[in-house]
């Protein structure tokens, strides 16, 4: 990274770009854009015309953030007294118009997004949210503070998602769905509120988990969702009766720390999560 003015990036003759920013090389500033004093920018990343980027922020390599996006304001939360907190925003990430992406509430804490991640337009994200890498967030789907977000997570257009609600890995939360629980990791959601509906198998197979994992996954999930047993009871089930691997291990992690309760099916759905765990 260096001083703006002393690096070879792009910037338009309207855009708006502080003296302290710092570009790293070949960024590309759009114009009409508005880029604040503590401000990082890496290499190759695109910033189109009419964005807002201020606050403590920071910008990985080769991103494109795209017209009317709007990162690092001040977080919509009564609490933020004016305190220096942070956007971190990892390398090759796509942010569509007209996203709002807020930085953290709390003294030196950090809204996050990972690696290789698509906001598509019209996307918020709040206060103090952690996404992990390769996650997809549709139009208009909007996450409240505290939310984390797993890796390889997938979130339908419009849903909205609770605060302190965890989304786990390899998960899809369907479109319009109200969120106000934790999504088990491996699970598509759907409903208001939103309900589990069955396994992401789609999803779990493009992500290169093997079959023998698979029928692993398949088996907790009968576990958690067909045995009537309480949460608790199904972890110590699943422990006993599921040979362990790397994927079963970290669902029943998230089950451990699952204090918000998690999605379960409704009468709705009772029937399609049953033909799922048999497939």
């Amino acid at each position: 990274m260096t001083d703006n003015n002393n690096s070879v990036a792009d910037i338009h003759q309207f855009a708006v770009v502080h003296p302290k920013a710092k570009l790293g090389k070949n960024v590309k500033i759009g114009p009409f854009t508005v880029i604040g004093e503590n401000v990082e920018i890496g290499d190759g990343t695109e910033v189109g015309p009419s964005v807002v980027i201020t606050g403590w922020t920071k910008i990985g390599k080769d991103c494109h953030i795209f017209q009317g996006a709007s990162i690092g304001e001040e977080p919509q939360d009564l609490k933020f007294k004016g305190e220096r907190s942070y956007v971190e925003i990892g390398d090759r990430t796509k942010i569509h118009e007209f996203c709002t992406i807020h930085r953290a509430c709390g003294e030196e804490e950090v809204t996050r997004i990972g690696d290789d991640c698509l906001l598509m337009a019209y996307v918020h994200v709040a206060h103090n949210c952690v996404l992990g890498d390769h996650v997809i967030m549709a139009n208009a789907a909007m996450v409240a503070g505290h939310v984390v977000i797993e890796d390889k997570a997938v979130v339908g257009g419009m849903a909205g998602v609770h605060q302190f609600v965890r989304i786990g890995r390899n998960s899809m939360v369907g479109g319009m769905s109200r969120n106000i629980h934790d999504i088990v990791p491996f699970t598509i959601v759907e409903g208001s509120p939103a309900a589990a509906c069955g396994l992401n198998s789609v999803g779990i197979s493009r992500s290169g988990i093997s079959i023998e994992s698979r029928k692993k996954i398949k088996q907790a999930y009968r576990l958690l969702y067909r045995s009537g047993l309480r949460l608790e009871d199904a972890i110590s089930a699943i422990e006993e009766q599921v040979e362990s691997c790397e994927e079963v291990e970290h669902m029943l992690e998230f089950l451990r720390k699952a204090d918000r309760g998690i999605c379960r099916p409704n009468a709705r759905h009772n029937s399609k999560a049953s033909d799922e765990a048999e497939d």
